[in-house]
């Protein structure tokens, strides 16, 4: 076993996954530039210099290089993209979600589509247009498998399953999980690092996990929200309530099994997540435990999400924007005493 953040377990997987597959390669901007930082957050650092044919470094033009590696995924490869900032996904959108989506569908099933695509995101001090939290945008898209990993053995056991996957499979990862060091640490991470094991493994692309056993409420949350949960559900326990916090880790598709047998056990359910509240996955989510559970609930699911603003720049803004511990706490205990 090693201990690893969520950067070098992405780095490994993909490392692992390119001396397994010759069929891998990476598409991105600034992945492979000698001395450079590995992409925006660390997570490439030094492949260049092993897979000198299968780093390939694209201009600034995400609409091109993802056209390019849908049509490389529709040729049998199976590229990994890097997207600097998920806000940046909106630039390739119609090449996501009007082919890489769609293709099998289309073809009735001829065509393969085997496309990774990693895009970090979350309110890391740098403003409206590279601190966003996408799930939104995406979650809809009929085609599309969407996961959100916490912490690296789940970081390096998602890519692995993703990239040996026949669909297209986008990955959020929250800047202040990754973990890296030096020029690319980022204020205020939450440490996410994990015992990762030597021999090879992955994680399923369709279920969500208990991370804590509890009797009086279930909190869903993923990416740097179920770390605020979990702290929450401590600091709960001294008061006599007992959270069951579920990382939903899976957004589409939604784990609703795994989430029925938690909620049907607490009879409540609170939603935790860092975008906006309106229209949400967190919506969603509320939805789907209404229609399939709410018979059996004590009380309507709950939510905990951000204003419906543009993400502020200022640290002090940004702190107030953002779910924390406190306003989770202060939901959970309004839940459980009403």
């Amino acid at each position: 076993m090693k201990r690893f953040g969520i950067a070098e377990a992405l780095r490994e997987a993909i490392q692992e996954e390119m001396e397994r597959d010759n069929r891998v390669f990476c598409i991105g901007e600034d992945i492979a530039v000698p001395g450079g930082w590995g992409g925006a957050f660390t997570v490439t650092l030094g492949l260049e210099k092993k897979f000198p044919d299968r780093m390939l470094d694209v201009p600034i033009a995400e609409l091109g290089f993802f056209g390019v590696a849908i049509g490389a995924a529709l040729m049998g490869m199976r590229p990994i993209v890097d997207v600097q900032y998920g806000d940046f996904l909106l630039l390739a959108s119609d090449q996501i979600i009007n082919n890489a989506a769609k293709m099998c569908y289309m073809s009735g099933g001829r065509a393969k589509v085997p496309l990774v695509m990693r895009a970090p995101i979350g309110a890391t001090g740098r403003g409206a247009q590279h601190a966003q939290s996408l799930e939104r945008f995406f979650t809809g898209v009929p085609g599309l498998k969407i996961v959100a990993p916490s912490n690296a053995y789940d970081a390096k056991g998602l890519l692995k399953a993703a990239v040996r996957d026949d669909n297209p499979v986008l990955m959020f990862e929250h800047k202040l999980l990754y973990g890296s060091r030096g020029a690319r640490a980022e204020p205020g991470a939450t440490d996410a690092t994990s015992e990762i094991p030597e021999e090879d493994y992955t994680v399923p692309l369709d279920k969500a996990v208990r991370r804590r056993e509890g009797s009086h409420v279930t909190i869903l949350a993923w990416l740097l929200m179920l770390h605020h949960a979990t702290a929450a559900a401590n600091i709960l326990s001294n008061e006599g309530i007992e959270v069951e916090v579920l990382d939903v880790r899976s957004l589409s598709p939604l784990d609703y099994e795994t989430i029925g047998t938690s909620v049907q056990k607490t009879r409540r359910a609170i939603i935790v997540e860092e975008g906006p509240k309106a229209g949400g996955v967190g919506a969603e989510l509320a939805a789907g435990i209404m229609e399939r559970f709410g018979k059996n609930l004590l009380s309507p699911v709950t939510r905990v999400a951000s204003p419906d603003i543009p993400v502020p720049f200022t640290p002090i803004l940004e702190n107030a924007y953002r779910p924390d511990v406190a306003r989770i706490v202060d939901a959970v205990r309004r839940v459980v005493t009403s």
